[in-house]
């Protein structure tokens, strides 16, 4: 599709094309397009841009993140569409694992996501066929099948596009969970230890961004800056800016009509 350069949602429907092509690769089901939509939402009542309060939880998560012993990234079919390059850089830069980790799970989705990862130079995908042999304690659905090198074993986890039922059974483990959710109200961004409430494509490159100047401090540095952080403290802030953002579009409709 050939979007005009000055088109008002270009970005937006630049990655909804990046999640068809994901479609077709058998990376995204059609659940995940729906899912999408959801979010698409939420980033517009954000204002689609990068956030405060967002900022904030980013830095929080790449301290966590490069303190960590053992830091998994966990990756489903439409994370992968959408940042397959971001993804593994971010790994690299703070020493994580990558685990495909699936709702809808199948043998040709966890391969062909792997695939699609080392084709942007991922070495090593955790989570594919009987290397996903564990299971998360309470968990039912197919999301409970886990690596035992990768999120079995893992301190913090990284769970862009999660949903809640899993982050619960995550922080049941102990595990510090690292959530990027567009919605401050979702069970997951309630549940997770940080919550970066931004799209994982202006996230993801400002986490690598941070991890690049981070990854020199002492840890009691970056033990500081996690200490200083207080996830309700930003998902309040998350929804007091989705307030506002409706009360300005309400009451500018209004004085447009007003005019008329």
């Amino acid at each position: 599709m050939n979007i005009p350069a000055n088109h008002p949602r270009r970005n937006s429907l630049l990655i909804r094309e990046k999640l068809v092509e994901g479609f077709k690769r058998k990376l995204v089901v059609e659940e995940g397009l729906i899912a999408h939509g959801r979010g698409e939402c939420f980033d517009y009542l954000l204002g689609e841009i990068t956030q405060p309060f967002a900022v904030k939880a980013i830095e929080a998560a790449v301290a966590a993140l490069l303190l960590a012993k053992y830091p998994v990234i966990s990756v489903n079919g439409n994370t992968a569409a959408l940042a397959p390059r971001e993804i593994v850089e971010l790994a690299k830069n703070v020493n994580a694992k990558i685990e495909v980790n699936l709702f809808y799970r199948t043998r040709e989705r966890e391969e062909a996501i792997a695939e699609w990862l080392k084709e942007h130079g991922a070495t090593e995908v955790l989570g594919v066929g009987e290397d996903a042999s564990a299971t998360i304690p309470e968990l039912f659905s197919e999301r409970r099948r886990v690596s035992p090198r990768g999120i079995l074993v893992a301190d913090v986890v990284l769970v862009p596009l999660e949903d809640g039922d899993r982050t619960e059974a995550l922080r049941r483990m102990g595990k510090t969970v690292i959530a990027i959710d567009l919605n401050p109200l979702s069970r997951t961004a309630r549940a997770a230890s940080i919550t970066i409430v931004d799209n994982l494509v202006r996230a993801l490159p400002l986490m690598i961004e941070k991890a690049k100047k981070l990854k020199d401090k002492s840890p009691s540095e970056l033990e500081q800056i996690i200490k200083q952080y207080d996830n309700n403290v930003v998902l309040q802030e998350a929804v007091y800016h989705l307030f506002n953002r409706l009360k300005t579009l309400y009451e500018s409709k209004l004085a447009i009509e007003f005019c008329r």
